[in-house]
């Protein structure tokens, strides 16, 4: 008999758990309060516990990534591969739409909004795995292929690989709640996790999705409100940012409503066929034989040393760099972990083991290599030729200026500008959507949370960003760097998965017919 996995957990009213409810609301009215009353303090505390954990934890998140990568891929090609997410026969949805999902909710805002400007950054700056001379052709291929390293396998691995294969089979065989709790039920049994243990961990991925989600919501505002300023003239300012949340949270909230078969799915379709419409454009019209040399090259030098990055720590390398930059994206990955399984778990059923995890680990982080040649390699192009300078402000970590000023420079100009800052809000807009319907799957522990619930979480993730921009852009930024804080003990939840989710592939497998079961020694008689 197939488990109900509709069924409602033991996680409460209309709200879903209280005990995530609780902590994850406490956060935001705790960081919203402190923010407001002594900004400077609260940046300070963040700032020394963000450099603590990155200098401490930051080797840990690499490693975990490292091997999460690794053994799913063991797992894709074994024979386990071949066992179905959710026992059903064949896909919910189509290929094409599948595909879509989850390159744009996993890609999201941050892929789009640091595609342009971190290869020139590294162009510019070279980074210290490297030592070419910066702003020289030498440099492009090392500078393509740190971007494409922290952009690549092991980032889309931890969301989509070995944790989905987990509440795969937990929730879809076993009953179990649609929860990152779930995650630690063959460890620490389900009674344990289903109770007030199980809300904690809930709470925390909570939160770091929240700060995580927050963040690129504040950052469109205030990249869209540069953007229609520069190319239309519009005024800049608050009351305009706020118009661009306003728009963005009714479109991102009216898609999680309406759910994953409709709105979310409309929005993806959307995003990718106006994607590789811009790119198409870039491709023909743009510097195309340097783009598809320094693609080639650039992913030969990403292949080439991906042990010697994925071995660099804040001992062996400048540590403000680690910080700031693998660090900073491996953190931002495991923080959002668990709720991403959650989502790609929901959007697989039927799909093979093998599938996701080939989807997830494999074809994203090469499309998304493309994707950030197209962008940054046309900026390289560029820099290089004297038509953009972006040093200044790329050493400042500006890029929202980077963005536009790289779309202007790209065939279309003002047109093509326009198009990638359509493009960034659907991207950031898929994150909303997806991260909304997650986190109302975390509190409500099952696959259709209420429309209420989707829309109260869609609705706090803008109100927060809208609060925070009230009080100035470098709060969205502290924000930003909050979420390394929750990553370390999201982390320590995701280590079990290294030998659960092999487990939990070959137990489908067997429960399937897709292997034989396994048949136990009798016990050897006394002799």
């Amino acid at each position: 008999m197939t488990p109900d996995t509709n069924a409602p957990s033991n996680t409460g009213g209309r709200f879903g758990d209280p005990v995530v409810l609780i902590l994850t609301f406490g956060f935001i009215l705790l960081f919203l309060a402190g923010s407001a009353i002594a900004p400077e303090t609260v940046a300070g505390i963040i700032d020394v516990a963000f450099s603590w954990s990155a200098k401490t934890f930051g080797s840990l998140f690499q490693l975990l990534m490292l091997l999460t990568f690794f053994i799913a891929l063991g797992v894709a090609f074994s024979p386990a591969g071949r066992a179905r997410i959710g026992s059903l026969d064949r896909p919910d949805m189509s290929t094409f739409r599948w595909v879509s999902i989850i390159l744009c909710t996993l890609l999201a805002g941050g892929g789009v909004f640091f595609a342009a400007g971190e290869p020139i950054y590294h162009f510019v700056v070279t980074p210290p795995a490297f030592d070419t001379e910066p702003g020289t052709a030498e440099a492009i291929p090392n500078a393509l292929a740190q971007a494409f390293f922290h952009w690549g396998f092991t980032g889309w691995a931890i969301l989509g690989t070995l944790p989905a294969t987990i509440l795969s089979y937990q929730h879809y065989h076993r009953g179990m709640p649609l929860q990152p709790r779930t995650l630690l039920a063959p460890l620490l049994g389900d009674r344990l996790v289903r109770g007030p243990l199980g809300g904690v961990v809930d709470a925390i991925c909570a939160v770091a999705v929240t700060a995580g989600t927050v963040g690129p919501l504040g950052f469109l505002a205030t990249q869209v409100s540069f953007g229609l300023h520069d190319l239309f003239g519009f005024p800049r300012g608050y009351n305009i940012q706020l118009m661009i949340l306003m728009g963005l949270g009714a479109i991102y909230v009216t898609s999680a409503v309406t759910g994953i078969d409709k709105g979310i799915q409309i929005l993806s379709r959307f995003n990718v066929g106006l994607a590789i419409a811009i790119g198409a454009v870039i491709l023909v019209f743009g510097p195309t034989q340097f783009l598809v040399d320094s693609w080639f090259q650039g992913f030969g030098s990403y292949l080439d040393n991906f042990f010697a990055l994925s071995a660099m720590t804040t001992v062996t390398a400048s540590p403000d760099w680690m910080k700031w930059w693998t660090v900073f994206f491996f953190a931002w990955f495991v923080g959002f972990a668990p709720p991403m399984a959650i989502f790609v778990t929901r959007i697989s059923r039927g799909r093979t083991v093998r599938e996701m995890i080939v989807a997830t680990a494999i074809l994203a982080p090469v499309v998304t290599t493309v994707w950030f040649t197209l962008l940054g390699g046309s900026g390289i192009f560029y820099e290089l030729n004297g038509v953009i300078e972006l040093t200044e402000p790329l050493k400042n970590f500006q890029f929202d200026i980077a963005t536009l000023t790289v779309a202007q420079a790209l065939p279309g100009g003002v047109w093509m500008a326009l198009a990638i800052l359509v493009l960034t809000t659907i991207f950031v807009a898929t994150t909303g959507d997806s991260m909304s319907y997650a986190v109302a799957v975390v509190c409500a522990g099952n696959d259709s949370p209420g429309s209420l619930l989707r829309a109260f979480w869609g609705i706090t993730f803008a109100a927060m960003a809208a609060i925070l921009l009230y009080m100035g852009a470098g709060q969205v930024s502290v924000l930003q760097q909050f979420v390394v804080i929750p990553a370390v003990p999201v982390a320590i939840v995701l280590v079990p998965t290294l030998w659960l989710g092999p487990k939990a592939a070959y137990a489908m497998a067997r429960e399937q017919g897709v292997l034989p079961e396994k048949v136990s020694t009798p016990a050897r008689p006394a002799s």
